[in-house]
């Protein structure tokens, strides 16, 4: 057996004991945003063996009775670390989390707040991603390119209550009003407006500071999403990416500009009959090339674009 094999299972060995015992290298702070509302912050980029899959926020109302989240994070490791950055701030038992939708730098962290008794809401459209071959297929590729922050006794984890759709719930005082704005990001996004302290949590709608993952969204109903966002005129918003704002209108317009740049140019591709390295090629980037995200995100989101103006012109 070679030197570097052995040196290679000792440092595996020494990963995943640090992963079983909750030990992340990444910090995972608590930050004020107003009265009662926290959030941790995710790196920029995409969820990787050096981030330790730690590139998404994740959010807490802190009320007399109790703690509602907002989104847990993309590795249990990671839930823990959430739990722990709640524990600086309050002693409140964690009642309730909040879904903003089944992606996983969002949900791998569910299964330590379930495991602590919190109840777990998320809009119903989030059982098909649930069912999906997407979803077993990411677990298994992250268990590879994340382990050992996500291994074999990481799972995926449904809700105790599915809701219908919009609903508005007290907790210690405190007004919550939760709206799904799907499909926008994903076919399940919720939003959830805290009424006292002008805040709105916005998961994946908008990403502040980066270039958005866009998939196979409908980018036009998202771009009807962020209007209903502007539309709740916040003090504050909370991010599923990047810093939050106290300038909220001003920092929803890069996620709708970047959207509205897509459509634009690949919907002229799709007319014109241009193929699609083509179009991708020759068009003009420099607006958005420089944000995070950019490199590992943009052609995908293009191309995923072309697929979906190709798709509207045949409406």
């Amino acid at each position: 057996m070679s030197g570097k094999f052995i040196f290679s299972a000792l440092l595996s060995g020494v990963l995943l004991s640090f992963a079983q015992a909750g030990v992340a290298g990444v910090t995972v702070k608590p930050l004020k945003v107003s009265a009662h509302a926290y959030y941790v912050q995710g790196e920029a980029g995409l969820a990787s063996s050096a981030n330790e899959g730690f590139m998404s926020n994740a959010a807490f109302v802190v009320t007399d009775e109790g703690v509602v989240v907002f989104d847990t994070l993309g590795t249990a490791v990671l839930g823990q670390k959430l739990v722990e950055a709640i524990r600086q701030v309050t002693d409140k038992p964690i009642k309730r989390v909040i879904v903003s939708h089944y992606h996983a730098d969002h949900i791998y962290g569910l299964q330590v707040f379930q495991d602590m008794g919190a109840e777990i809401w998320a809009h119903k459209s989030g059982q098909d991603y649930l069912a999906s071959e997407t979803a077993t297929r990411l677990m298994s590729e992250r268990r590879e390119t994340l382990f050992p922050w996500v291994d074999d006794k990481s799972r995926l984890v449904a809700a105790d209550k599915w809701l219908e759709g919009d609903t508005d719930f007290k907790m210690g005082g405190l007004h919550f009003e939760l709206r799904h704005v799907g499909p926008a990001h994903a076919p399940d996004d919720m939003v959830m407006v805290l009424k006292e302290d002008g805040v709105l949590f916005a998961g994946d709608l908008i990403f502040i500071g980066r270039v958005p993952y866009v998939g196979d969204a409908d980018s036009r109903s998202w771009l009807v999403a962020i209007d209903r966002l502007i539309a709740f005129k916040p003090k504050y918003l909370i991010t599923g990416h990047g810093a939050a704002s106290s300038t909220p209108v001003k920092d929803l317009e890069l996620t709708r500009d970047y959207l509205r740049y897509l459509r634009k140019v690949m919907g002229k591709a799709v007319e014109d009959f241009v193929p699609f390295a083509e179009a991708y090629d020759n068009t003009d980037w420099s607006q958005f090339s420089s944000l995070p995200a950019f490199k590992e995100g943009n052609r995908e989101n293009a191309y995923n674009t072309y697929l979906l103006m190709e798709r509207e012109s045949m409406q």
